[in-house]
């Protein structure tokens, strides 16, 4: 009786490793079988993720995925994702990936699987030219702008609980007229953003403090073993290759951030 018990324990075991085994292999293979990769992407933060003149997606989010799309062999199709939505939209199945400027957080990484970082940045503050404010400690009972479901909303909340969030679906353009408008005092972002938003409009300016160092990675549902190995592979390969640098100097006009390869 108790070899019989110990048998039917061995082989569910086995059993329930393969079924496992199957469905994570079952992920990258029916990427491939599909012939097509569904990437979410943010597309209100230029450099990072925008539109074109012609209305298509373009920038330094968009090259990772074209790139991930060519290594598999696959078609390449891109849905627009906020901050609130690319989590649950990666658990409910509907995307593959998401290569959305998304920092790899403790946090986040109870609800998602993240690959090795593809870009470093830092959470930074905007704003206009000649205002009393100078760092975090300057929000007091000022307007602030913030993306919902960000590390700069968390940062606020926690760094600066006395100052007022407007929320804003696409940090470019909605952040900037705020700024420049009067409308705001401040908005809050990434560091690539945040630089680039200073550079291209005058009388803005990036203030220097960088209050994080954010590891952004591609992120993935919880469990796809093989696919999380494999995007690990892609990522190394595309730093230690040179494409890293080399789309990265594109779309900021520098050298980028030195990132680790697995070999």
């Amino acid at each position: 009786m108790v070899r019989l018990k110990l048998l039917a324990a061995v082989t569910a075991l086995v059993a329930g490793f393969a079924t496992a085994n199957s469905a994570i292999a079952g992920k990258l293979e029916d990427i491939q079988k599909a012939g097509v990769i569904r990437v979410g992407i943010a597309l209100t933060g230029e450099p990072i993720g925008f539109r074109d003149a012609q209305n298509n997606p373009t920038g330094y989010d968009v090259v990772v995925a074209q790139r991930l799309a060519d290594t598999l062999k696959v078609k390449l199709e891109i849905t627009e994702v906020s901050g609130a939505v690319r989590i649950t939209m990666l658990q409910s199945g509907q995307l593959d990936v998401v290569i959305a400027n998304m920092t790899a957080t403790l946090e986040r990484a109870k609800a998602v699987d993240f690959s090795i970082p593809y870009l470093k940045s830092g959470i930074k503050l905007l704003t206009r030219d000649g205002t009393s404010i100078k760092s975090m400690a300057d929000l007091k009972g000022k307007k602030v702008v913030v993306g919902r479901g960000t590390t700069g909303e968390e940062m606020i909340k926690n760094k600066a609980p006395g100052a007022e969030m407007v929320y804003t679906d696409a940090f470019a353009p909605q952040a900037i007229l705020l700024l420049t408008q009067g409308r705001a005092d401040a908005a809050i972002e990434d560091s690539t953003l945040i630089d680039y938003a200073a550079k291209q409009n005058p009388g803005l300016i990036s203030l220097p403090d960088i209050y994080t160092a954010d590891p952004e990675s591609i992120g993935v549902a919880k469990g796809d073993w093989e696919f999380l190995r494999f995007l690990d592979m892609f990522v190394s390969n595309y730093i230690s290759s040179g494409a890293y640098q080399e789309n990265y100097t594109h779309w900021f006009g520098v050298p980028g951030p030195a990132l680790t390869a697995l070999w």
